[in-house]
């Protein structure tokens, strides 16, 4: 069944991991639209991946300029948008995270600026571009449930998004626009080699999947599967609300 059959999408942060899973599962659901990303190399695979119902777009999230660049882009070439996936986030690059006596206020306002105010905003700038009806996607994180070493400032931005959809949602009831949040878990993508030296990764990425209770790590494969779900009519009744994609990380205890 072709859910998306047609629905205009935008995934933003489509050009890699979680956020190009979301773009194609899309794609494979009948939708068509727009990825973003900083990084002109990385786009240019991921779209030409996707085929040619699909275009990308360079743009910074935290840029209103380059938001409304991309709203108004997409708007030009498919029409109004049925679908928004806000998904660009996540670690800051040059920046690491750590624990409060070592963040500083500029580094704070980083983590913040990508994984809270940018969100806020790109959902004001898509406004005019919006189909009534439409469903806005943010991607939280299952960090905002439970407190990991160094990642306090990340998990609160993600734990304020769940928030954020809700208050959203209230605001935009007129429109009947539905906006949800769905949260990862751990999920194996590039990010790790971000965070992790190289000679660690598979180690990391262990202890991940050890307190994972379906025994893996997650896909970008399964979030895009998910967010299929929140942008289709199946989840007309779900508005305001967080679907954890985690392999029960969140809810189960291993504990023995």
């Amino acid at each position: 069944m072709i859910k998306l059959k047609n629905k205009v999408t935008v995934v933003t942060g489509g050009n890699s991991g979680i956020g190009f899973g979301i773009a194609e599962a899309f794609k494979n659901a009948g939708a068509v639209g727009t990825i973003t990303g900083r990084n002109e190399k990385t786009l240019d695979v991921a779209v030409n991946a996707l085929g040619k119902d699909f275009i990308a777009i360079k743009g910074d999230v935290t840029n209103s300029d380059d938001l409304e660049n991309v709203f108004k882009k997409t708007a030009e070439k498919f029409g109004k948008i049925d679908a928004l996936v806000v998904n660009a986030g996540g670690v800051v690059d040059g920046v690491p995270m750590g624990t409060i006596n070592e963040v500083t206020e500029e580094s704070y306002d980083s983590y913040m600026d990508l994984n809270l105010k940018s969100a806020y905003f790109t959902v004001q700038k898509v406004l005019p571009y919006l189909n009534d009806g439409a469903s806005v996607i943010l991607i939280g994180s299952s960090a905002a449930h439970r407190a990991a070493p160094g990642m306090a400032i990340y998990a609160a931005a993600k734990a304020a998004i769940i928030s954020l959809a809700k208050g959203l949602s209230l605001d935009l009831l007129p429109r009947k626009i539905r906006v949800n949040t769905l949260s990862p878990g751990s999920i194996d993508t590039p990010v790790f080699g971000k965070l992790v030296p190289q000679e660690q990764l598979e180690q990391v990425k262990q202890i991940w999947i050890d307190i994972t209770p379906v025994g893996r790590q997650g896909l970008p494969s399964d979030i895009g599967n998910a967010a299929v779900f929140l942008a289709s009519d199946d989840s007309a009744f779900i508005v305001g609300t967080e679907i954890l994609s985690d392999g029960g990380m969140t809810n189960i205890s291993l504990m023995k």
